[in-house]
């Protein structure tokens, strides 16, 4: 299956965002502190000790709960459906683990100010609407096959969108999280990969 152009643009919109905050070539570094009263730039989030989000980290964020929110799509789509057993165990893994981090992301995403806006992507127009309904459409006996390569195309590109924000991200909560999701997203593209 061809890599969704998504992934480029997202991608390019991380590193430019990153490039244009920090003229240190010395590689990304945390934001300062805005001046008493001002949000330019950064989001102030809640009690939560999460600190500062830079635009940058809400523009992944957005992405990424858009992103979790397919994959649930996916996997809900044919867990009535599914043969092999250890396939099965691996999507209920991953629904599991991806509707715990969109409770996080979305509690970490603001709700008004500077950034907002971004928290409003849907991934429905995306190049992976195709692919949900050929596997929403397969016939019983296609349905392992095709979810394991739909799956793992999606997976892929969240691990490369994941792998990128660890470069450019200024919120290290939010790092830590792409760094979380970079490695389970490789690894579970590795599994669905080794399935029989």
């Amino acid at each position: 299956m061809p890599r969704t152009p998504l992934v480029a643009v997202l991608t390019a919109v991380l590193l430019t965002s990153a490039c244009a905050g920090s003229p240190d070539p010395g590689g990304p570094q945390p934001a300062p502190a805005p001046p008493a009263g001002s949000t330019a730039g950064s989001t102030a989030v809640g009690s939560d000790s999460l600190g500062e989000l830079s635009g940058i980290d809400v523009v992944f964020l957005s992405t990424m709960v858009g992103h979790s929110e397919r994959t649930l799509q996916i996997v809900r789509s044919s867990r009535d459906r599914v043969h092999d057993d250890a396939l099965r165990t691996l999507a209920a893994a991953i629904e599991a683990t991806e509707a715990d981090e969109l409770v996080t992301m979305r509690g970490w995403l603001p709700t008004t100010g500077p950034g907002a806006s971004a928290t409003a992507h849907h991934h429905e127009g995306h190049g992976d609407d195709a692919a949900l309904d050929r596997l929403r459409n397969a016939p019983a006996p296609d349905v392992d096959r095709m979810l394991r390569e739909v799956l793992a195309d999606h997976q892929r590109s969240a691990a490369d969108l994941a792998r990128a924000q660890v470069g450019v991200g200024r919120n290290e909560r939010v790092r830590d999280l792409a760094r979380r999701i970079e490695q389970s997203r490789t690894a579970e593209v590795e599994l669905l990969g080794g399935t029989p």
